[in-house]
């Protein structure tokens, strides 16, 4: 069986943005059969969120540190539809690695 995997999304409020965000993922996550845990919290919360929630991987509408341990995909082509092949492979390979 296998464990299930974090993902830290987050957006300037961590309300309507992440919230899409993050159902999106679940969405990924099931289609290719991982099991998934999503937390959401806004940009400012991030370090402090990273060294509780332990993610696999941060999914951000809005610039974060590049500096969290953690890779870091752009979470606006989720919004936008533009580039959202790109960041659904990248959120995979972190899943998956």
């Amino acid at each position: 069986m296998e464990t299930e995997k974090r993902v830290l999304v987050s957006c300037g409020t961590a309300i309507a943005t992440s919230t899409v965000v993050a159902a999106k993922i679940h969405e990924i996550a099931k289609e290719a059969g991982i099991p998934v845990k999503v937390s959401q919290c806004k940009a400012a919360e991030i370090r402090s969120k990273v060294s509780t929630f332990r993610p696999h991987v941060v999914v951000s509408t809005t610039p974060v540190p590049s500096d969290l341990g953690v890779p870091v995909v752009n979470g606006v082509p989720f919004l936008s539809g533009i580039g959202m092949k790109e960041a659904k492979k990248k959120i995979l390979e972190a899943l998956l690695s």
